[in-house]
């Protein structure tokens, strides 16, 4: 993972949510995709800090949900 990074790299981005998402209290990330890689945000809190991951990082971790990985027992 690249780590937090500053507002100013993200003028222009275009968020996106999944569309499984609601307005009724259900947290949600957001995306947004940049030639260096997919920024993530909270959507509740979207003025809060984003993160950033390589492509590589979000397939596997694509993957990973796909998979399972993550499923609670």
């Amino acid at each position: 993972m690249k780590g937090m990074i500053p507002e100013a790299a993200l003028e222009g981005a275009t968020w996106r949510k999944a569309t499984r998402s609601n307005t009724q209290g259900n947290q949600c990330v957001e995306i947004a995709m940049f030639t260096q890689g997919i920024a993530v945000r909270d959507s509740k809190d979207p003025n809060g800090p984003k993160l950033m991951f390589t492509a590589r990082e979000w397939d596997a971790f694509l993957e990973g949900v796909k998979g399972g990985e993550f499923d609670l027992a």
